[in-house]
């Protein structure tokens, strides 16, 4: 899970904090998987599930640590629709190709500040998200087995421009926050 962070103008000034992610962290993901065969190469794919994980955002000033405290949590309910292209398939595997969209809601997402857990970010609660990736499809004989890694890359600004009133600088630093995620999948079918 990772933030793209575009910094707001004032970052840039002397004497003013510069937002960053600090470090990638793996989350987890369960879903279920509902297939509709649109042809011989097409499939329409419905995969609601649930993801847990974190991100954490650093702050710098003048090239200096400032703050590295920043631990946003998120528990994402997502319900993605995705179109997979298969090719012809050789032996007992097939590469595919995947794309679409995917909606999320974050249950995880803060209504208020807490000064107590060091929380100065809040996340809105819904993003869209474009999804793309490439997998293999592996034939066995009661079941098959597919490999996936896929790129979501959120739309929309997720962050709350109402900053804490203790620390209203580390919101003020940024000026959009987009969630982006990497996602590497095992499917059973």
């Amino acid at each position: 899970m990772d933030f793209n962070v575009t910094l707001s103008g004032d970052s840039y000034a002397n004497d003013t904090l510069y937002a960053d992610v600090s470090r990638l962290s793996p989350g987890f993901n369960v879903g279920i998987v509902s297939n509709f065969k649109l042809n011989e190469y097409f499939d329409f794919r419905f995969l609601p599930g649930i993801t847990f994980g974190q991100r954490n955002i650093s702050y710098h000033k003048n090239n200096i640590l400032f703050n590295d405290d920043n631990r946003i949590e998120s528990s994402f309910l997502e319900f993605p629709m995705i179109i997979k292209y298969k090719s012809r398939r050789i032996n007992n595997f097939r590469p595919y190709l995947v794309g679409g969209a995917n909606y999320r809601i974050d249950l995880a997402a803060r209504k208020e500040y807490d000064d107590m857990d060091k929380v100065y970010l809040r996340l809105k609660r819904s993003d869209i998200y474009y999804e793309v990736g490439f997998g293999i499809d592996f034939y066995n004989k009661y079941f098959k087995f597919s490999t996936e890694l896929k790129l979501a890359v959120g739309m929309l600004d997720v962050l709350v421009h109402d900053p804490a009133t203790s620390k209203p600088h580390f919101v003020t630093a940024i000026d959009k926050l987009q969630s982006n995620l990497w996602l590497i999948s095992f499917h059973f079918e």
